[in-house]
């Protein structure tokens, strides 16, 4: 079974690919093609993704004992594009102390 901190690498990871894929393929075949297929497509996963990142965080930042600075910064990086994977290098990889 899958540790909190590693799902929540999963989550943040797919958060991540979710919210490039929506902001950089999703949104120019929209506004460009005229094609909202995609959009519709991808905005309901991210979402998901989105709630279940911020959930996690908090609960992730109980377990580590993270401080607020720190929790705001991870959560804050789930709203600029490629967020997540700083955080993924800064604060949960499991090499890292």
């Amino acid at each position: 079974m899958l540790s909190l901190l590693n799902s929540f690498r999963i989550v943040a990871l797919l958060e991540g690919v979710s919210y490039l894929l929506l902001l950089f393929l999703a949104t120019p075949i929209k506004h460009f093609g005229n094609d909202p297929t995609y959009v519709k497509l991808l905005g309901m996963p991210h979402g998901i993704l989105f709630l279940a990142y911020i959930v996690m965080a908090i609960m992730v930042s109980q377990e580590k004992k993270w401080n607020t600075r720190t929790l705001l910064i991870v959560l804050a990086a789930s709203i600029i594009p490629f967020g997540t994977f700083y955080i993924e290098k800064k604060y949960l990889n499991p090499r890292k102390k």
